[in-house]
């Protein structure tokens, strides 16, 4: 088997690639080690900035995001229970819109299905070969039987512990990384949310979130140390823990029930540099990972493709390479900003374990000035709302 692109991966950031590649006419093959239900099984964020949204227009797969995705103005952001709202729409005239992950992979998983591009899930023992010459190739294994894929070029969407970015060899990448010694314990609940927009809570007990996904489903989170088990949260013990950590206003109005999701996702800062390695590209998480505090793990990944796709275009439509070979340079930019503002938001939300009276009145000073300065509220705008390339 042939194809012009083999991508790895068939999360949100592989399937949009492949959907922009296949609108240019050219053609892909997609490699997923799980199966499909497992994908969309996947709970992830889904907070979209503008030029998120513009992309999955030009995709043409935008039509329930406008008809279900919440559209929001700015934030709440709340210290010991003094809470401030930013309105990102007045401040600098750009908005987010609230829609799951989860449905923007639907989305184009129905759009590649219906176009008829090859998607093959449950692709095991997935190898990468040749990538350094003009003739890689991809070899996996299905229902026990081994294939190969040749292609022109292989894009590595399969995540942070994806084959793609394991296949470079050590000495030609850099790993930068940060561990946070603590998580998120979210919970999915059908209840309709506490707030209009999103919530972003300090307190001395640690972080809180309350965010959503429709009028009628919520999600929730607290910062937990990183060892803690799931199990020992009791949906009670939750709702009273969430309670403590927001302002009074917001812990009277919860409306609370039975979690139909509970886990904890691990907080970490990770780039890998460069993002391409002769006819391999990365991207996404298997580039990148972002604190989920500045709402850019999703949004970072459709940059990637986006720019990757570009460079793909005009590769096959014009025989120009300078679209690939800026490719690595082009995304890392965007990529450090991203970092920066995500390591910003966790630095001044969460509370760690070194943290004193000194550290927390910091915090407390970078709140104060974040709500008495135009400048600095413009930035957040910007930042949260969409970074440039």
């Amino acid at each position: 088997m042939r194809t012009k692109v083999a991508i790895i991966g068939a999360g949100p950031a592989g399937l949009l690639l492949g959907r922009l590649l296949d609108k240019a006419g050219i053609e892909t093959v997609i490699l997923e080690r799980r199966s499909q239900d497992y994908v969309l099984g996947r709970i992830r964020a889904g907070v979209l900035e503008q030029g998120t949204v513009e992309l999955l227009d030009k995709a043409g797969v935008s039509e329930r995001l406008h008809a279900d995705g919440l559209i929001h103005d700015g934030v709440e952001l709340c210290f010991d229970g003094d809470k401030h709202r930013f309105n990102f729409h007045e401040l600098i005239g750009r908005t987010v819109t609230v829609y799951g992950q989860t449905e923007v992979t639907r989305d184009l998983m129905q759009a590649r299905d219906a176009s008829g591009a090859k998607t093959i899930y449950e692709a095991e023992n997935v190898s990468l070969h040749d990538f350094d010459s003009d003739k890689p190739k991809v070899r996996y294994l299905k229902d026990g039987v081994e294939h190969e894929l040749a292609c022109d070029f292989i894009a590595g969407c399969d995540g942070y512990h994806g084959v793609a970015r394991a296949s470079v060899p050590a000495g030609s990448i850099r790993k930068f990384e940060r561990v946070y010694p603590f998580g998120w314990l979210g919970i999915l609940v059908d209840r309709p949310p506490v707030a209009e927009e999103l919530i972003y809570a300090h307190h001395e007990r640690g972080f809180a979130l309350c965010s959503m996904r429709s009028p009628t489903r919520s999600r929730y989170y607290v910062q937990v140390p990183a060892d803690e088990q799931v199990q020992e949260w009791s949906d009670d013990r939750f709702w009273d823990e969430l309670r403590r950590r927001v302002d009074e206003e917001t812990a009277d109005n919860l409306v609370t029930g039975p979690s139909i999701e509970k886990s904890i996702a691990p907080l970490r800062s990770f780039v890998a540099e460069p993002l391409r390695f002769g006819r391999l590209f990365l991207a996404g998480d298997a580039a990148h990972i972002v604190p989920p505090t500045g709402a850019k793990g999703l949004n970072l990944a459709a940059s990637d493709v986006g720019a990757l796709a570009e460079a793909f275009i005009a590769f096959y439509a014009e025989r120009s390479s300078a679209g690939i070979d800026g490719y690595s340079a082009r995304v890392l930019s965007r990529i450090w900003k991203a970092e920066r503002f995500s390591w910003w938001m966790t630095s001044i939300l969460h509370t760690f374990p070194d943290t004193d009276a000194f550290s927390r009145r910091i915090q407390r000073a970078e709140f104060d000035y974040l709500r008495s300065s135009e400048a600095a509220a413009r930035s957040l705008a910007e930042n949260y709302t969409g970074l440039p390339m």
